[in-house]
Parts: structure tokens; C-alpha cells; sequence
């Protein structure tokens, strides 16, 4: 496949023939039994795991994708043979087997769109919404074909979108405004030559890394321009407040205040050019464009910045239009196991975002609860307003994660919006596991459903206590974190690399400022050298090489054991829990009831814990295989120690797994 060929002109043509088998997987397994090219994998997504990647940092599986840009020597990229753009689908696709070696069923990705910006490997800069980035893309490994190579291997592939905004230089589709630009003086070098019908394509780079921008500037006021007055000290560069991005596509502000209306309605930085995304333009070309990856069978969206944009509009234009193009394709009971989850940047410790409800994760899990004005624009704005005086004393709750005693009882979801967030305070609060747990559990009544929250300790943006450094507090607290994380309410979530502490301690992101080597950004490949096969869900089969020695490190045992443990009791997957009638530092009570399936489990991680008031039975612990026989409905277990953790499951299978560094 080209590696600039257009999405638009191509994908109904590649799908229906994938689908009808008229095109061979390049390079690609057989298809496991019963999974279709363009289908998603389905199923509960409280039984994944999962696992973050940055693509282009993973693996290299293709070096002729690889690409610099004009910040490679600048940043000190050049100096490291280490181009932004390195790895790849097809090197993602050619790991897939030490991801689910590790016992990840699920993969989050960056963005997978066609960039443009000076510094875009993230893939958080989009230029053309319906076309994949061609650093991404190889001959044998196309996006598509990861996605039915993944789910192939039991695998889901949850995208990271952006429906925000937009590169610096617009919207492919939707808006691409012309900049004040003249080949003179310092310039002389910095715009190229127009070439007529040439267009912006990130893999033809010059002597110094640029792609062809001939297409983005004028010295001359080009027809329709709305950049007033057109000089160059106006036009530029790109900025809201210029006129250069039209009204009816972008917003014309900067954000003033993180806390304020404004954030969800103007500029976070001259990079994210602001959709209007309460205007039908912006609105369409962003549904069209999504359901082209919901087509190709993509098991999720994790959406970025979604605090950014008002709730009013998640609830009444995307989240709808989203799910009914999965219903039009899965049909309303698959539509729902497609996993939306929301980053709702709340940065602090406590339950509600300094006391505001419209910049809290929580918010965004819930459907409005009265009507507002038919225009969107005026609709963000009496929600904003009516939600604010509301406080945070007058917000629904839910008891949706929570145990009734000791049953399990059917949620109530009837008033859910349809995305579940990323749990912005236990992310905060990770510091300590202790602390997360605590403030984890003091959240949750506030969000709709709380078992699908998804849970990490750091990520690309930043680490515990909005830190900018990977989280560095020793492999026992990493230990630690984990083990309440894979049997704690919520969905594990790990950043790339944490399984071996890489990058431990160093700046997550500096831009151009630094190397890429240098930060929690940076390759993972050349711990990734060599062959790994698996065949089941955390267990390795073989390896050989650096990958070898990868996964003989600690906490990637840890976290292997981790995963057999909870992928072998539904009530640590998607239960209910409770801590009543129990004495313990981080311990809880658990369970999950639904058909012939009833799983009641009894956890305690690091200290000891004494529970009263529980059913009479065996139970089983699944780290040691110990058996304790319940007849007055107590059980006490002693402290199993830092990081590790006691699971005594009802009428259990007992142990799981061998004993590890921590788990034993």
C-alpha cells in the first residue's frame, strides 16, 4: 500500500475486500476462528488489561519510516541515531507477543492520524483526520492489519482520539488557513517553492528534516482570507485571535482560566488550533472521521482532552453519533463493550476539581439532567452555569460499584453518558498506594460506574502529584501499586516500559528541548531485541536475546502473575466492592454475580486484615493455595508484606501461578 494513499479514496474498497477475503494479511497469522477483518473483539472490557504504547516510541520494525524532522538535530535526537518518528505499526504488530506474554489483552495507542507540526511523533497534532500517518504505516503492516493481527491473538487496539482540536496548521478537510509567508531575508530558505497540486506529505524531508510547505503560505492576500490586517506580524504564524482560522470551524480565544468556562472554549497552546466543536462544521467532519477507525474495528477510544470540551456537546453530538454507528455495525449489545474512556485533566488531590464540577472527571461520566437551549453553543453555557451553581453537594450519585452486604446487585446505568474517564485522583494520588486507594474509594460514588475506570500509576503526560517525571519510589512500591490496581475496582493500566522501570525518575516530556533518550518518552526497542513468542495470556512460551532478559526482571513476573490472577476471578474483573465489616489497611471484599457465574473474593494487599460478616464456605487464596474453612463468618489473614497480596476467592480454583519476586 503507498504510504500516502488517502483513507477517504481507499478504505470502502480494502474493507469489503478484507472482509470478503479478496486480500491477503501481508505478513500477517491466520485470523483466529470466529474473528473477522473490521470486527471488534467484543466482550466485557472490565476483563482487559491493559497496556500503553506510544507507537512511534515502541519498536522499530521498519526503518525506512523512521524520520527526524527539523528538530532532530536541535533536540539532540541526531546525536543518538534516534528519529521521533522510529517505531511503528509493524514493529508493534511484531511485540504483540510480549505484550500478551506480559497478560495484556488490550493495547491503548497514541493517535493514529496524519500529523503536522514540527515535533508530532505523539500523534496529538492532527492535520488530516481520515488518513493514517504514513511514518506509522508500512507494505507489510498496514493499521488495518494491526488491528486484525492483534485480534488475531485474542488482542483489543484501543485509539487515542482527539476531537478537541486540531495541528497549527488546521484540518485537513475542514479548514487549512494560508499564513503570511515571503522567501525573503531570514526566510529565504524557510518556505519552499509552491509546486502546483503538491500537497504536505511528513515522509519527503530535506537536507534539514522539513516536509514541503509550499501549499501553507502566501505573500500575497489569498482569496477568502479572514486573517485581518494581512501583515506579517498578524498572519504569520497561527493564533486564535487573528481571524486566520474561520469562526464557523475554530474558536477565536485563548484559555484565561484552567477553571473557567474558557477552558473548555478557547486555545490551549498554538500547536492545538480550538475546534468549534459546537458548530455542525467541525461536528461532522469529526463523526465522519471517527467512524472510519469504528469501521475498521478498533475495540476502543481512549479521547484526549476531553474536559476541553463541554459536556452538553459529548452528550448530545459524539457520544451519541459514536454509539450509533457501533449499533449500526454490532448491532446495541456488542455497541456497548466498545470502551470509551475520557481524559478529564483534574490535577489535583482532591474529590472535585478545586470545587469545580464541570472540570472533574466524574462529571463527564453522567447524562444532563434537564434541557437547554436547541443551539449548542448556548447550551454549553447554561449547563456551565446551571452545573456550577448546582455545587458539589447537589451532583447525582451512584452506588453502581459498590456491594449491597455481601451481594452484588444489577447497576443502574440508565443515566450514563457513554464515556468512562481515566481516574485522574488514584493517578494523583499514586504516590503511595495507600493514598490512592483511600481517595479512589472516597470518588467513587460520584462517577456512574466506577468499575470502568481506567487506572494507572503514570503516563506520557505525567507522573503521580502531576509530577513531570516517571514515577521513581522503588520496585517494592511499583510492587505495591500493582497489586492493588489488578484487584482493586477499575482497569490496570501500564505505560510502556514500567514493567522494567524504564526511565524511572526522568522527565517525561521536553519538547525539542532535550533528547528524546533522555526522557519517559523515550525507544523501548533495544529492550525489545530478539524473538518472544506466547500463546496464552502471560505466559511466555519462548524468547531469546534482549527481550529474554526483559522479561526475567521483577515486576514483569510480578505483573504476569498478576494478570493469571485476575483473568481466573471475574469478581477482581468487573465486581462490586466493599470494605465493611473489614479491618485492614488496603483491604476489600469483592464480587460479581451474572448467569451460572457467582465470584466472591477476599482481598488484603501488603498488611493484614480481618473480615467479619462474610459467607460461610472454603475459601481458597489464589497467591499461596492456603484454604481457610468459614463457619461464623470471620476469616483473619496475616500481613503478606510490601507488594504482596492475599486473594481468598470462595469455592475457589486456589493457587494461580508460581511463586515470584512478590507474590509468594
Amino acid at each position: 500500500m503507498p504510504h500516502a494513499r488517502s483513507l477517504r479514496a481507499t478504505l470502502a474498497a480494502v474493507l469489503s475486500a478484507l472482509l470478503l477475503g479478496l486480500l491477503p494479511l501481508t505478513g500477517g497469522p491466520a485470523r483466529a476462528e470466529g474473528v473477522a477483518s473490521a470486527t471488534m473483539l467484543g466482550g466485557d472490557p472490565r476483563k482487559d488489561s491493559i497496556y500503553f504504547a506510544m507507537t512511534a516510541r515502541f519498536y522499530d520494525g521498519d526503518a525506512t519510516n523512521n524520520r527526524g524532522g527539523n528538530q532532530h538535530v536541535k533536540s539532540g535526537n541526531a546525536a543518538n541515531d534516534d528519529p521521533m518518528f522510529r517505531g511503528d505499526f509493524k514493529g508493534l504488530a511484531q511485540k504483540l507477543d510480549y505484550i500478551k506474554g506480559l497478560g495484556f489483552s488490550a493495547v491503548w495507542i497514541t493517535p493514529v492520524v496524519l500529523n503536522r507540526s514540527d515535533y508530532d511523533y505523539h500523534g496529538y497534532h492532527g492535520y488530516d483526520f481520515y488518513e493514517i500517518d504514513p511514518r506509522l504505516t508500512s507494505d507489510g503492516v498496514s493499521y488495518q492489519q494491526l488491528i486484525d493481527q492483534a485480534h488475531a491473538k485474542g488482542m483489543k487496539i484501543y485509539q487515542d482520539v482527539v476531537y478537541n482540536h486540531s495541528s497549527r496548521w488546521g484540518a485537513k478537510g475542514l479548514a487549512t488557513p494560508v499564513a503570511w509567508g515571503a522567501q525573503e531575508g531570514e526566510w529565504a530558505d524557510y518556505y519552499d517553492d509552491k509546486v502546483e497540486g503538491k500537497e504536505y506529505d511528513p515522509l519527503e524531508e530535506d537536507a534539514k528534516g522539513n516536509p514541503y510547505n509550499g501549499d501553507r503560505w502566501s505573500k500575497e492576500e489569498p482569496a477568502g482570507n479572514t486573517c485581518k490586517p494581512w501583515t506579517q506580524a498578524n498572519c504569520q504564524w497561527p493564533k486564535p485571535t487573528s481571524g486566520m482560522f474561520p469562526e464557523s470551524a475554530y474558536h477565536q480565544c485563548w484559555i484565561g482560566n484552567w477553571e473557567g468556562e474558557d477552558s473548555r472554549s478557547c486555545w490551549l497552546h498554538e500547536d492545538l488550533a480550538d475546534f468549534d466543536t459546537e458548530g455542525a462544521a467541525a461536528q461532522k467532519y469529526l463523526i465522519d472521521a471517527y467512524n472510519k477507525y469504528i469501521d475498521m474495528g478498533v475495540d476502543g477510544f481512549r479521547v484526549d482532552t476531553a474536559v476541553h470540551i463541554p459536556r452538553t456537546t459529548w452528550n448530545r453530538r459524539f457520544l451519541p453519533a459514536l454509539h450509533d454507528r457501533l449499533v449500526q455495525k454490532y448491532g446495541a449489545d456488542k455497541a456497548d463493550d466498545f470502551y470509551v474512556f475520557g481524559e478529564v485533566g483534574a490535577f489535583v488531590n482532591d474529590k472535585w476539581n478545586r470545587g469545580s464540577v464541570n472540570h472533574s472527571a466524574q462529571f463527564y461520566t453522567w447524562k444532563e439532567r434537564r434541557e437547554y437551549s436547541a443551539d449548542d453553543a448556548a447550551a454549553s453555557l447554561e449547563m456551565y452555569e446551571y452545573e456550577q451553581a448546582q455545587g458539589t453537594g447537589n451532583q447525582p450519585t451512584s452506588d453502581n460499584a459498590f456491594l449491597k452486604g455481601n451481594a452484588y446487585h444489577a447497576p443502574d446505568r440508565t443515566r450514563f453518558s457513554g464515556m468512562n474517564i481515566i481516574d485522574m485522583r488514584m493517578h494523583m494520588n499514586f504516590g503511595e498506594a495507600q493514598n490512592a486507594f483511600s481517595n479512589g474509594k472516597d470518588s467513587d460514588d460520584s462517577v456512574n460506574d466506577a468499575t470502568y475506570n481506567a487506572v494507572y500509576v503514570d503516563s506520557h503526560d505525567y507522573g503521580p502529584n502531576k509530577s513531570s517525571t516517571r514515577y521513581a519510589g522503588g520496585t517494592d512500591a511499583w510492587a505495591e501499586n500493582m497489586a492493588l490496581m489488578w484487584t482493586f475496582r477499575g482497569i490496570p493500566t501500564l505505560y510502556y516500559g514500567s514493567e522494567t522501570e524504564f526511565q524511572k525518575g526522568e522527565r517525561i516530556d521536553c519538547g525539542p528541548t532535550c533528547p528524546l533518550a533522555s526522557t519517559g518518552r523515550a525507544y523501548y526497542g533495544d529492550h525489545l531485541e530478539g524473538t518472544v513468542t506466547a500463546t496464552d495470556f502471560g505466559t511466555v512460551d519462548a524468547a531469546t536475546g534482549a527481550v529474554a532478559e526483559t522479561l526475567d526482571q521483577p515486576l514483569v513476573k510480578h505483573v504476569q502473575r498478576l494478570n493469571l490472577i485476575r483473568r481466573a476471578v471475574p469478581a477482581l474483573q468487573s465486581g462490586q466492592y466493599s470494605t465493611e465489616g473489614i479491618d485492614g489497611a488496603m483491604a476489600y471484599k469483592r464480587r460479581y454475580t451474572s448467569g451460572d457465574t457467582d465470584s466472591f473474593a477476599l482481598v488484603t494487599v501488603t498488611s493484614a486484615a480481618s473480615y467479619t460478616g462474610i459467607p460461610n464456605g472454603t475459601y481458597k487464596d489464589a497467591v499461596t493455595g492456603d484454604t481457610k474453612t468459614v463457619t461464623d463468618g470471620r476469616l483473619a489473614v496475616a500481613a503478606p508484606g510490601k507488594g504482596n497480596l492475599r486473594v481468598y476467592v470462595l469455592d475457589g480454583p486456589g493457587k494461580i501461578g508460581a511463586d515470584g519476586p512478590y507474590l509468594k
